[in-house]
């Protein structure tokens, strides 16, 4: 084995390389900086593995999609081909021993038929055999006649073609140039013969059991290559053909047209190249070779086209590759011989190797654009190396056919496995099976770089993305076989492994014995392999081993054609359970799996395997489901056991409003199940359901864009997995209940699992979702589409035509549009005869979801209403239909939507329904609310940001409908009479049963709603013919916020004669708080204390309530009369001017303030004393000596201002009796604020007070008994001033007092006369009073002469009164 040698100076420049420049000095950074030279954009994170969702406040399905999308979007950053076939050498593989390791699997062995083997042996002919798989057929050419069979039946039917004469060397299957045959004709068949090469039409039929039939059709289409021994022909995918002979490197193309042009034929042969020697015609060239020496001609062995390009490859017999373009001529854009090639190597080899030396290349193989920009060809060399070229220009970009490669280099060398029975060189250290990449710049692996194990390897091939086959030819004592080899894609997608990626380029390898002599091999599933149309994630088989077929491959040989199939990881798995080892048993296998692939990849193929999608290859050679119960038993247990645990990561959590939920890290379970889910839908997830297919002259048809067995097989797949999940919940962590979270754990273990709880829920919930979705497509494409989309509306017509499985599955919008298609199914159908329930049970049979149990019921009763309509809304059969319709809507009304609802309301009310709309509108509106949440919101104010309010706004919709019934029944009904011949006319009958219904709904939110109504149009008044409670409810609410709502509301009462309740309700208004002048609330309190006042109706009256309602008013209303005597005061009050004035008169003409602020802020304040005295006897204020003051300041100041306010047309004296006067009556002679014992002799004072004119000496009494003071009352008081002796009442003023006293006697006299008393003064006491008061003056002899004449008769009368 060679040694380690240094890196050596190549030869010429590399891309990257520069080795020139002086090494920089060691960093931290050393032992990865060839890595990062190589990836210079590391890819991110997986985010299947390990992968922190936030989902506060997200939904389930939402939360699962989100799962979904980042899965796929992980799966799609799969590494690209040249991220670990990068520029060095690597020699690794796992040479399976056990068969769960086998990478492929022998799948069937199809003999070739026997009267094609016995017509063989009879003439002795050599047979050419191929098989096309695209028209699923093989072929076999003897002689002159082609045969085609279909190789997969037992006893096939031979279609022959032996219109041929010459000896066919050639037979090729071909893509038709777009135009030029019928659309029938899908592929030609290319046969050479030694002559010509013709073209055979090939049109293909696929019966219902996936089996082809072809018809052959002679085009006529040939030309002649008579001595160019063609042995060679390839084609593109635009149908362009080119061929090459056996005698030179000359590249034809066979060019075919569908009539013939003016300079142009239909088929012509043009040489791309000319060489010198092929100028000469065929003759001269034979005798050429006759006469001249031997020499070996160069002649192209192989030609390969590179579509994603637009290049050809060519390999010669020296060993030579061209690279073409293939433009509108062909044209060499560069060639490397092997020598060249090899020139390159040094670099990276760490030794010498005679595998590379002496070899040869037996093939070329290319490497499509969407598996990688720069590597374009795999050479296969006789020694079974495996030489990976770039073609680049500009020493990096990838090379097409419009950019030409300007660079042809080796960039990285696969040599094949160590050979088990070689004895390794003395001293070597290789280690066969330890193999590793090596790259430029870094130390070489143990790789064995001359293993003999291919040597003599004649054809290979490699099939995207990794399949590697190569022929080995028997000998005497071996059998031809066939080396294949595989990359172990779990390993490179391991992402414990990633960042060993570039040195890492692990292969599978396996040996296959075939049955007879080696033919040809081909891809039977060529062109359908890619994760991805680009580099990155191309090459990820893992992502599509659910959702795209297998590499099968059939190897052609002299007595069979067998088949082998490349096994996917979930194939190997599931023979890893079924041939696991006796020694390490289950949980070694496991252990063993996920060290290789990583915990996540093991959880989702055991979740795979365990819901049937484990596949092996029967006795009888069929591909079979895995059913072995230990095999998903075993499966199951690595699912639940071993897929580990989640984690709660506490350092994550920012902000206090952060959910600790969020920072959960699912299990690799959980990240398995979302591979697994991810990879079924993969093929449907972003596509759209409709796919518009516009063809010349014909109308645009709407087909599926996926296939409907292919939804048909994801959706049995789903409905697996979600049996499997349901069945062994108890087992999963995550699917065990909220119980199981909690039980026995630590805080942070208990946050992990309802993280892992919440996600696996999610997941849980969108599986059936995505089941039912997938039953709607197909049902829906069980109809003719485009008559459903007619029946939608443009908007919605359009976003159906865009609508994609994932927004079907996962969107509020998706799904409502789906019902919407459901609707214009259902309508279709009705519409094409069929039966309602048939159409609508089996749409909630297939997709609940969708078409729930509710939603047959609506179909049912929208059924009922047409046929009501039939009929006609006014007769008898009319009316039952639509009472009927109106039951089955109420029976669904919690499913019932605005749309439906709308409906329903608009077609009762042209049919005079209007009882029936109104009922189904109230009982939708219950239903949306059944907790009542919008009446506690009323109730609460209707505070903002509530979510209550929502319920309130849901059941508003249904009112709203209610009022438009309202509104169309009042100007239907109002110009009808009441009654006809004594009946209820129609009309009559129609609206009473509506408003029958409206009065008697014991909604509250409904009632709140239809009187805010009624107020809002101007039908108040409506308000008080209603006899319900939930009127004054209404109005007592809405009266704390609106006047109008409480004048309202009193008026009812009033008009339902509850006038103590219309009077509490004014005595509010008055003492509230809304914008009322002063004189507003006394109105309001003069209605209040007269409606307090007026005797009720009922027969239990509170007479304790309703008199202290009565004070309660009485008072407030003398407040409010003093406030407003003082805001008249103000208004006219000089001294009060600018803003202060208008501050004050605002805040007295307001709300009515306390008395205490009324005196103390105002009436004092301003000397306004009369009002004091007013506010003294409102407040109850009985302090003599305050009251006694004011008086005195009262009679001062209006003696003071007589002059000023009244001038000569009033005495002053006449001024101050007039403001005792008005008092007196407003004060009601009150004891308290009018004292007799003080007001007299402080208005006597007055009076005897010096004036310009006195006043009449009676003056003082009259004034008194004016005010109707009784004469009992100021007599004492007139006897206490006379005989107190007390300033002024001394001297000659005691004279006055006398004659007033005589004079008020005299008048108490005639009163009692007027009156008719029996005993004059009205009692003997007071008889004996006057009498001895008229005595006790004579004596004193103050009395004047009218005085005394006075007394004296006085005293005479009541001598006659008492005999």
């Amino acid at each position: 084995m060679a040694t380690v040698a240094g890196p050596m100076t190549p030869q010429r420049p590399l891309p990257g390389a520069f080795t020139a420049t002086p090494a920089p000095a060691p960093t931290i950074f050393a032992a990865n900086a060839a890595s990062l030279r190589q990836n210079p954009n590391p890819a991110p994170a997986d985010p299947n593995s390990n992968t922190t969702i936030t989902s506060h406040n997200v939904e389930p399905i939402e939360l699962a999609a989100r799962k979904i999308n980042d899965t796929l979007a992980g799966e799609e950053r799969f590494p690209d081909l040249e991220s670990y076939v990068t520029q060095g050498i690597s020699g690794e593989y796992e040479m399976a021993t056990n068969p769960a390791c086998m990478p492929y699997q022998k799948l069937g062995q199809y003999e070739l038929p026997a009267k094609l083997l016995d017509q063989a042996n009879h003439s002795g002919l050599t047979m050419q055999m191929g098989v096309f798989p695209a028209i699923g057929h093989a072929w076999a050419a003897l002689d002159n006649c082609l045969y085609l069979w279909d190789y997969t039946l037992p006893n096939p039917e031979i279609i022959g073609y032996e219109e041929q004469q010459h000896t066919i060397n050639s037979v090729n299957l071909a893509a038709p140039q777009a135009g030029v045959f019928i659309k029938e004709i899908a592929h030609l068949i290319i046969l050479t013969t030694t002559t010509d090469m013709q073209l055979l039409g090939v049109a293909t039929q696929t019966a219902a059991s996936g089996q082809k039939a072809i018809q052959l059709y002679n085009t006529k289409m040939v030309i002649p290559v008579r001595g160019l021994s063609i042995d060679h022909v390839v084609s593109t995918k635009a149908g362009r053909i080119f061929f090459v002979g056996s005698k030179s490197e000359d590249i034809y193309e066979f060019r075919y047209q569908q009539d013939d042009g003016w300079f142009t034929s239909r088929t012509t042969r043009i040489c791309h190249t000319k060489t010198q020697y092929s100028l000469l015609g065929d003759n001269t060239r034979a005798m050429a070779k006759y006469f001249s020496a031997a020499q070996a001609e160069t002649r192209i062995k192989q030609m390969v086209v590179d579509d994603s390009r637009e290049l050809l490859y060519s390999l010669s017999n020296k060993d030579e590759i061209k690279v073409w373009r293939i433009q509108s001529e062909l044209s060499c854009a560069i060639s490397r011989s092997i020598q060249a090639l090899r020139q390159n190597l040094s670099h990276m080899m760490p030794g010498r190797s005679e595998l590379l030396e002496q070899c040869k290349i037996a093939s070329l193989s290319a490497i499509p654009a969407t598996e990688a920009s720069r590597i374009s060809i795999m050479a296969t060399t006789t020694t079974g190396c495996r030489l990976y070229l770039s073609l680049t220009r500009g020493n990096w970009y990838g090379a097409t056919g419009r950019d030409p490669p300007n660079s042809m280099q080796i960039l990285h060398v696969r040599f094949p496995p160590s050979d088990p029975n070689a004895q390794p060189p003395a001293g070597s250290p290789s280690q066969p099976g330890q193999n590793a990449v090596t790259q430029y710049g870094s130390q070489a692996g143990n790789i064995d770089l001359n293993s003999q194990l291919l040597k003599d390897t004649d054809a290979g091939d490699r099939y995207p993305p990794g399949n590697f086959l190569a022929h080995l030819p028997g000998s005497n004592d071996r059998q031809d076989r066939i080396f294949c080899s595989a990359i172990d894609v779990g390993r490179i997608k391991n992402s414990y492994e990633a960042s060993q990626m570039s040195r890492r380029f692990p292969e599978f390898g396996m040996f296959i014995d075939l049955p007879g002599n080696f033919y040809r091999m081909v891809d039977t599933k060529s062109g359908s392999y890619g994760a991805t149309s680009v580099p990155l994630g191309y090459g990820n088989e893992l992502a599509t081993q659910f959702d795209e077929p297998s590499t099968e491959i059939a190897i052609v040989t002299s007595s069979a054609i067998q088949m082998i199939r490349r096994r996917r990881l979930v194939d190997m798995f599931a023979a890893m359970m079924k041939y696991r080892s006796a020694d390490e048993g289950l949980e070694g296998e496991i252990k063993r799996f996920i060290s290789k692939y990583g915990r996540d990849e093991m959880a989702a193929t055991a979740l795979a395997v365990a819901c049937g999608q484990g596949i092996d290859v029967a006795s009888d050679s069929r591909l079979t489901s895995i059913t072995d119960p230990e095999v998903r038993e075993g499966a199951r247990k690595a699912f639940t056991e071993y897929g580990g645990d989640p984690e709660f990561n506490a350092n994550a959590i920012t902000g206090n409003n952060a959910n600790p939920v969020d920072n959960v890290r699912p299990s690799p379970r959980c990240v398995g199940m979302a591979l697994y889910i991810s990879r079924l839908v993969r093929s449907i997830w972003r596509k759209p359901i409709i796919n518009e297919v516009v063809s010349p002259g014909q109308p645009t048809t709407l087909v599926s864009t996926v296939d409907k067995q292919k939804l048909r097989d994801v959706q049995e797949a789903l409905t697996k997995l979600y049996d499997f999940l349901d069945a062994n919940k108890t087992f999963i962590n995550g699917l065990k209940g909220p119980q199981a979270a909690t039980r026995g754990l630590s805080r942070q273990a208990e946050l992990a699992n309802q993280g892992e709880a919440k996600h696996m829920d999610s997941m849980m919930k969108l599986v059936p979702r995505m089941v039912e979705g997938i039953s709607f497509v197909l049902n829906l494409f069980e109809n003719k589409v485009e008559d459903i989309l007619a029946g939608l509306g443009d908007e919605s017509r359009k976003r159906a035509k865009e609508l994609t499985y994932e927004s079907l599955f996962v969107s509020n919008a998706g799904r409502e549009l789906a019902k919407e298609l459901v609707k214009a199914i259902v309508n279709l159908n009705i519409a094409n005869g069929s039966n309602v329930d048939t159409v609508a049970e089996a749409l909630r049979r297939k997709c609940g979801s969708f078409c729930s149990a509710d939603d047959v019921v609506i179909f049912k009763a929208q059924e009922q209403v047409k046929r009501a309509s039939e009929a006609g809304g006014q007769s008898e059969t009319g009316r039952v239909l639509l009472n009927e319709s109106q039951r089955l809507f109420q029976r669904v009304a919690p499913s019932l939507s605005d749309e439906h609802l709308k409906w329903a309301v608009e077609q009762y009310v042209g049919m005079a329904f209007y009882a029936g709309a109104i009922q189904l509108c109230l009982v939708v509106a219950g239903e949306r609310d059944r907790a009542k949440r919008a009446a506690g919101w009323l109730k609460d104010g209707k505070p903002d940001n509530d979510a209550r309010k929502e319920a309130f706004e849901s059941r508003q919709s249904c009112y709203g409908l209610v009022f438009a019934t309202i509104v169309k029944l009042d100007d239907e009904t109002h110009a009808s009479p009441e009654k006809m011949d004594g009946q209820y006319t129609v009309a009559a009958k129609r609206r009473n049963e509506a408003y029958d219904i409206i009065n008697r709904s014991d909604d509250a939110v409904f009632q709140t709603c239809l009187y805010d109504w009624y107020i809002e149009i101007g039908h108040a008044d409506r308000l008080l013919e209603i006899d319900t409670p939930y009127v004054i409810d209404y109005l007592q609410r809405r009266s704390q916020e609106d006047r109008g709502h409480a004048d309202l509301l009193w008026r009812y009462y009033a008009h339902h004669n509850d006038y103590l309740q219309a009077a509490s309700v004014q005595l509010d208004l008055a003492r509230g708080y809304f914008e009322l002048s002063l004189e507003e609330r006394i109105e309001y309190l003069s209605r209040a204390r007269t409606n307090a006042s007026t005797r009720q109706t009922t027969l239990m009256e509170p007479r304790q309530s309703k008199q202290q309602l009565l004070r309660e008013i009485s008072d407030l209303l003398d407040v409010a009369n003093i406030q407003d005597d003082i805001l008249q005061r103000m208004k006219s009050e000089p001294r009060l001017t600018g803003p202060r004035r208008d501050e004050v008169i605002s805040s007295l003409n307001g709300i009515i303030l306390p008395i205490d602020e009324l005196f103390n802020q105002y009436a004092d304040q301003a000397s306004y004393y009369d009002i004091c005295i007013l506010i003294y006897q409102v407040a109850d204020h009985r302090n003599p000596a305050d009251i006694k003051a004011t008086w005195q300041n009262l009679i001062d100041q209006t003696d003071d201002q007589s002059q000023a306010l009244y001038g000569r047309s009033a005495l002053s004296w006449e001024t101050v009796g007039e403001k005792v006067r008005e008092l007196g009556r407003r004060l009601n002679v009150s004891d308290a604020t009018f004292p007799i014992q003080i007001l007299l002799p402080m208005l006597e004072r007055y009076a005897m007070a010096a004036h310009d004119q006195k006043p009449p000496s009676s003056w003082v009494l009259d004034l008194f008994l004016a005010l109707e003071i009784p004469h009992e009352t100021l007599l004492p008081v007139m006897e206490q001033m006379y005989y107190g002796n007390e300033h002024p009442f001394v001297g000659g003023k005691r004279r006055v007092l006398a004659g007033q006293m005589v004079y008020l006697m005299q008048s108490w006299f005639e009163e009692s006369e007027r009156r008719g008393e029996r005993v004059p003064f009205g009692s003997e006491e007071n008889m004996s009073v006057v009498s001895d008061c008229a005595a006790a003056l004579l004596r004193t002899g103050d009395l004047d002469g009218g005085a005394r004449s006075g007394a004296e008769g006085l005293v005479g009368s009541v001598v006659r009164a008492m005999r």
